[in-house]
């Protein structure tokens, strides 16, 4: 498979991690709805992913106040597919299962699913449309619309049924929800140095390595919206992976080390709390000792 931007880019996801109140239920949808693997069980932290890569870490707090959708915080975890037909596959395999879809849609650069887990967190299901095709405007940014997407076409496309998260199967972007556009620009791209591929009415896109996005920011359901109050459910931490010269620059800008916290890994928080760790990209995936009692409740 040839290497795409996302391969090739200062930045990528690593992994997402929830505050979920539920841990048996959200892990059991994950791997059901979505093909995740069980990766380890560590305490009342479940990580899913495929193969060895941890894609999503789910933290059980069940008595965590539930999420507000006009607070700051998780718009979308996006999960890339490798191809058209993977995507096929799965929907398939979600109206199989009956499984609630929110929304889809050709954005030109990508062709993409909505639907929420049952705690309300927002999933998308997306395949990259390949990068020469994308729709440029003056200046090299992308253009992205919101065209109806072609489901017949993708179901056809699809090579046999769904059997799980394909290997390559990644988290591609992280869509967040802000209180304001113009404070998020100034973290995401003064700060971690992130390049805007895309403005839209109340969203911003932002990309690095000529990608579409591996973030985005919008104020769609959030307008104004202050600091997550702790103990919420929901988004707890966002994990890219940057290359080295980019980490480099984002420590000296932000100083050492921020917020009070030092090591490998580089711990910020955006205007609204929203916590992002910056881990060298070297770091490929996140493992747990094989064996290690599992406290929770049953994960069925």
């Amino acid at each position: 498979m040839p290497l795409s931007l996302l391969d090739t880019a200062p930045y990528s996801v690593a992994t997402v991690t929830l505050t979920v109140r539920d841990l048996a239920g959200l892990a059991g949808f994950y791997r059901d709805a979505l093909g995740l693997e069980l990766v380890s069980v560590e305490g009342h932290v479940v990580r899913l992913g495929v193969g060895a890569m941890v894609l999503l870490e789910l933290r059980h707090e069940p008595s965590a106040r539930s999420w507000d959708p006009r607070e700051a915080g998780l718009f979308h975890t996006a999960f890339l597919l490798p191809s058209r037909g993977d995507l096929g596959a799965w929907l398939a395999h979600a109206a199989e299962r009956g499984l609630r879809l929110s929304g889809a849609a050709d954005h030109l650069v990508s062709e993409a699913v909505y639907l929420n887990d049952p705690e309300g967190n927002g999933i998308e299901v997306y395949v990259d449309r390949p990068s020469s095709e994308w729709p440029r405007a003056e200046g090299g940014t992308v253009i992205m619309r919101n065209d109806p997407l072609d489901h017949a076409g993708l179901r056809r496309a699809a090579p046999g049924p769904w059997t799980g998260m394909p290997a390559g199967g990644r988290v591609g972007h992280v869509h967040l929800q802000v209180g304001a556009l113009e404070p998020a620009d100034r973290f995401y791209t003064g700060l971690l140095g992130f390049d805007v591929m895309c403005r839209y009415p109340g969203a911003t896109f932002l990309g690095a390595g000529g990608y579409h996005h591996q973030l985005a920011t919008n104020v769609w359901n959030s307008r104004d919206a202050g600091v997550r109050p702790a103990g919420m459910a929901g988004l707890a931490e966002v994990t890219l992976h940057a290359d080295a010269a980019t980490l480099a620059r984002v420590q000296a800008r932000a100083g050492d080390p921020p917020n009070g916290e030092a090591g490998e890994a580089l711990v910020l928080h955006d205007p609204w709390g929203t916590r992002l760790r910056l881990q060298p990209a070297a770091s490929l995936a996140k493992t747990a000792e094989a064996g290690r009692a599992y406290t929770g409740p049953a994960l069925g």
